[in-house]
């Protein structure tokens, strides 16, 4: 098979550059083993246009929020399926130090931040004391069921191998890249935390760190909501199920569950919830953060023929469509990938 561009991992980096690079009439493949612990999987999949305990806008989020809900939008017309749903985060403060600062930045900029105007509106569901506030809007992407359609589309397309990437089996030319029975003009990793690894930019900062969640059944919660308080609690498409997460471990054995965490957070969720609750399932992964908590984005300095895809941190859901139809771009156009996201930023680490 002789294709364009080998993508390596169909995690929502591998996806979403795979959709753009289908749209552009693109020769694809991508080698993926559907691995069940990969951090896409685990992730809830929140855009939150605000973060952090000063409430600041995300980074960048005034071109990466419209285009990436536009984008979830055009996939699931193409996959037949519902991705994104719109939300708004119900923020409890801990605080009345945490009231008086969302107060202040509501002042300051009231694009996404909003008093919540019946303060004791969720008191039958929840515990607390100093009052809530809104964010939005606020999406949730359901990659639960994006990556296993796509995977699906792949497949159909003749473009999926089912597989465990391996080195050994890679050769690079000259003029080409050969995988196997594979030939290609490029290779993109959008590898996730095995990036940390690859041998071409382990040299990159990246700083991984263990996020765990679980996913519970609660009965009579009101919807339309993302409810945070320490935790994040959201709401899933089967009724009633929701995500509850995440820890950010930067020091960790392995990248299983641990029972700390499972008994830290069902602690927190009794002393929170005012309705029963189950623990349905428990799932861990290590995320692909970077020590500048920006992307890795474009082609290695050295060896032209490789790109990466990858650093989205707990960002992906927004970061990813975007800066995927950047290299997307990039590759078919040769439009720049933008200064901030390049991996030439390191050229003098990557050329050691």
């Amino acid at each position: 098979m002789q294709v364009d561009v080998l993508i390596v991992g169909q995690g929502i980096c591998g996806t979403m550059l795979s959709w753009f690079l289908q749209k552009e009439g693109v020769s694809i493949a991508v080698v993926d083993d559907n691995a069940p612990g990969a951090s896409s999987k685990v992730a809830a999949g929140i855009m939150n246009p605000v973060t952090g305990r000063r409430y600041v806008t995300t980074w960048r989020i005034e071109d990466v929020m419209p285009f990436a809900r536009r984008t979830y939008e055009s996939m699931g017309e193409a996959l037949d399926a519902r991705l994104l749903q719109q939300k708004s985060v119900i923020d409890f403060f801990p605080s009345p130090q945490m009231r008086n600062a969302f107060v202040e930045r509501v002042k300051e900029d009231d694009t996404y931040l909003h008093p919540y105007p019946d303060h004791n509106g969720f008191n039958p569901y929840f515990h607390y004391e100093f009052g809530c506030g809104e964010i939005r809007p606020a999406y949730m992407i359901h990659f639960a069921t994006l990556l296993p359609l796509f995977r699906t589309r792949l497949s159909d397309k003749g473009q999926l191998v089912a597989d465990t990437f391996s080195l050994a089996d890679l050769e690079l030319g000259l003029d080409h890249i050969r995988y196997g029975d594979i030939t290609a003009g490029r290779l993109v990793f959008c590898d996730g935390a095995a990036g940390i690894n690859n041998p071409w930019f382990s040299l990159l900062p990246f700083a991984a760190n263990k996020g765990e969640a679980l996913i519970i059944h609660c009965e009579d919660l009101p919807g339309g909501h993302i409810f945070k308080r320490g935790l994040t609690l959201a709401p899933l498409p089967e009724p009633g199920t929701y995500w509850v997460g995440s820890s950010y471990e930067w020091e960790f054995a392995n990248d299983q569950p641990s029972e700390a965490f499972y008994n830290r957070t069902t602690a927190h969720l009794q002393a929170w919830l005012k309705k029963p609750f189950r623990v349905v399932d428990h799932m861990a992964a290590i995320r692909p953060a970077t020590l500048e908590r920006r992307p890795f984005v474009g082609f290695h300095p050295q060896f032209p023929r490789i790109g990466i895809l990858n650093g989205m941190g707990t960002k992906g859901a927004s970061l990813a469509p975007f800066f995927a139809h950047q290299l997307a771009s990039h590759i078919v156009h040769g439009f720049p990938v933008a200064d901030e996201v390049s991996v030439h930023r390191f050229s003098r680490i990557l050329s050691k």
